[in-house]
């Protein structure tokens, strides 16, 4: 392997991995707020997330390209095709994820140890965390499956990262590259290397929900 591709690799470990963290940020609190709480609308909001489980990468990465292109509002930002741009994209595709999954998660648990927290003198804070501990699990799996979920996406990474080597290729793109140089042997070699970073990601997970009591 050499060292363009493992820096392929890390860049799209590195990119995802933090666009990950970034949406975890925001989601899991929504995702826990929803889960917990009873509102007007509340299945509205659950469906309006669900809903957007199944965003065209592209459609996302289009619309993003046009906030932060040097003409669009957001261009003075200097975001189009930098790294940072397919960060924020992917963290914006992955939020409806991890807010249903964590929502979810924290549905699925006995809602009643929120109260009795309260009751033994627990602040509103506490009480959450320690529903949010006991969904453990399921928001485990919210955090790998919008991993999975960022590493795989190319229409953002395209749109708004512009796949330049040595910049903003990611495993993605390298692998539409290749395709489009009639290069099969190295294309197929990139597409190994990412379902293998996938399954990957999913042993490990497996691992840890076998050795939760």
């Amino acid at each position: 392997m050499n060292s363009e591709i493992i820096e392929i690799v890390l860049r799209s470990i590195y990119v995802s991995g933090t666009a990950t963290f970034l949406s975890a940020m925001w989601s899991i609190p929504l995702g826990l707020t929803i889960g917990i709480k009873n509102f007007y609308g509340k299945r509205l909001v659950k469906g309006v997330f669900n809903a957007f489980l199944g965003m065209p990468t592209v459609v996302l990465g289009l619309v993003l390209f046009l906030l932060i292109r040097h003409a669009g509002p957001f261009g003075f930002l200097n975001l189009l095709f930098t790294p940072l741009a397919i960060i924020i994209g992917q963290a914006l595709l992955i939020t409806p994820i991890m807010i249903s999954f964590t929502t979810s998660a924290v549905e699925s648990i006995d809602l009643d140890i929120r109260d009795l927290a309260k009751t033994l003198g627990a602040t509103e804070i506490q009480a959450s965390l320690a529903v949010l501990k006991e969904a453990a699990g399921g928001t485990l799996l919210a955090f790998i499956a919008s991993f999975n979920r960022a590493i795989a996406e190319m229409g953002i990474a395209y749109m708004v990262g512009g796949s330049i080597p040595g910049f903003t290729m990611v495993l993605t793109t390298a692998i539409a590259l290749q395709r489009d140089m009639a290069n099969i042997e190295l294309g197929l070699t990139l597409a190994a290397i990412l379902l293998s970073i996938v399954f990957a990601i999913n042993l490990i997970l497996n691992l840890i929900q076998k050795r939760r009591p």
